[in-house]
């Protein structure tokens, strides 16, 4: 099976293709009359990055990757002017404080369908997700969490002095641990891989970053991530498959207070070299 597919009435023989792609595998146009390939023993390595499709002036290639799918950029579509963006960045925020609304399971499809475009190595797109979803199930999770933290009394753990405040905090009726968050969003990679926890990491930044834009609040769940990766317990709660683990956890919701400026942030420490 071809890997692209070229429109040879479109094709202009520009090169492109062959220069952008980051495995070196298409043959550029040759003469007028032969057009971009990949050899049938370079094929086994594309990645399916689609450099070669999206870079095409003429829309003269199609990389053989669920090709009924391809869509062109209409022209300015996703353009921000730069004062724009840096204030829908730079007003993100942590949320602690969540509405009783549910956040739908259609707008969180909608944004784990952008975050599905976040970048990975070699794009191999490691990141699968658990939605914890029910906010009761979600009350479960932070009681798993206390219990791995009692386990850490009276231990050498890091987190051994820290967490009677959080436990104590608990058994008073205050949800430290998911700052009660209706949903829970958990990214998990396969365990044997060196990379895949930076990739559900990169996954997750996309998802903080786009919720905002559908009125959702997001705050990392550290707690519950570092209990995940050594509390048995939790991990069955959260169905993490056999091979894999957990990259990290996000908690989200409805934010219920509004922002209404910028708060200030240390100057960037720069050293050019």
């Amino acid at each position: 099976m071809a890997i692209i597919l070229v429109d040879e009435d479109l094709c202009t023989q520009c090169g492109i293709c062959s220069v952008v792609c980051p495995m070196s595998i298409i043959d550029p146009a040759a003469d007028e009359n032969i057009f971009p390939v990949v050899r049938d023993e370079m094929a086994c390595m594309c990645i399916a990055c689609g450099h070669c499709e999206i870079t095409c002036p003429t829309q003269a290639i199609t990389l053989n990757v669920r090709p009924n799918e391809k869509e062109e950029c209409t022209v300015g579509a996703g353009t921000l002017s730069t004062d724009d963006l840096g204030y829908y960045l730079k007003k993100r925020r942590s949320v602690r404080h969540f509405t009783k609304d549910p956040v739908t399971k259609e707008d969180i499809l909608q944004v784990l369908d952008i975050v599905r475009y976040a970048p990975s190595g070699s794009n191999g797109q490691p990141v699968q997700w658990t939605i914890v979803h029910d906010p009761e199930d979600v009350i479960t999770v932070a009681a798993l969490t206390i219990e791995w933290m009692k386990t850490l009394l009276s231990t050498d753990h890091p987190m051994a002095g820290y967490v009677p405040g959080l436990i104590q905090a608990w058994e008073h009726g205050h949800d430290t641990i998911c700052r009660d968050a209706p949903h829970l969003l958990v990214a998990h990679v396969p365990e044997a891989s060196p990379i895949a926890a930076v990739d559900g990491i990169i996954a997750l930044s996309h998802f903080d970053i786009a919720a905002k834009a559908f009125g959702i609040g997001t705050c990392w769940a550290g707690f519950v991530s570092m209990a995940v990766l050594s509390y048995e317990p939790l991990r069955r709660e959260l169905g993490i498959p056999v091979g894999r683990t957990c990259a990290f956890v996000m908690m989200f919701g409805h934010p219920k207070y509004k922002t209404y400026g910028l708060p200030r942030r240390n100057p960037a420490q720069v050293t050019w070299r």
